[in-house]
């Protein structure tokens, strides 16, 4: 089951539909951060080039539950 979470995001209402251990590791790599749930999914944004968001936020939750993504504030 998705878990949705919404968001602005350059001035636009869009929404994040993840799965929940999605969200759990997403939301630790905000607290490393940081930063809030709203402020972590903008910087995503930010930082995805052409990739969906939710495709990115689950690469980036896997890559940091890995160990293989430098935490940087950034």
């Amino acid at each position: 089951m998705l878990k949705k979470r919404s968001v602005v995001l350059s001035g636009h209402a869009t929404s994040v539909a993840l799965e929940p251990e999605f969200w759990a590791v997403l939301d630790a790599f905000a607290d490393e951060r940081g930063q809030s749930h709203a402020g972590f999914l903008a910087w995503v944004d930010e930082t995805r080039g052409r990739r969906p968001l939710a495709s990115a936020c689950r690469i980036l939750a896997l890559e940091f539950a890995a160990g293989k993504h430098r935490l940087t504030t950034s």
